[in-house]
């Protein structure tokens, strides 16, 4: 009867921190400068699986997301970003993804990073 105890007790602890291990969220910058950068950026994020929630601020350039860390990781979120012509930290954009934005989204001329 102990043992039965013993394990229904500890059945709810070990469930809520498998479900918390997956669950991953980050913070950092992301170049950009208007509303259709924000929605490129988050349409690309939202884009890749296991992404949960994603929100990027205009003015402060914080880029903040929930995703599932057993489907992707943070280095394939960013990659994916700069791939969409947005530098964010460690991974830059190339020029040819850079050059396909909009003018209003062009950020390395004017100096907002």
């Amino acid at each position: 009867m102990k043992k039965v105890f013993f394990i229904l007790l500890f059945i709810p602890f070990i469930s809520f921190s498998q479900s918390n291990e997956k669950n991953a969220k980050d913070t950092f910058k992301v170049s950009g400068n208007c509303s259709m950068c924000k929605n490129r950026i988050e349409k690309a994020t939202l884009s890749l699986n296991g992404v949960k929630y994603v929100n990027w601020n205009i003015k402060s350039s914080d880029f903040s997301i929930i995703y599932n860390g057993k489907k992707g990781d943070i280095q394939e979120i960013r990659s994916k970003i700069a791939q969409s012509g947005h530098d964010n930290g460690e991974y830059i954009a190339t020029i040819e993804a850079y050059d396909k934005l909009p003018d209003c989204c062009k950020y390395r001329d004017t100096g907002k990073h």
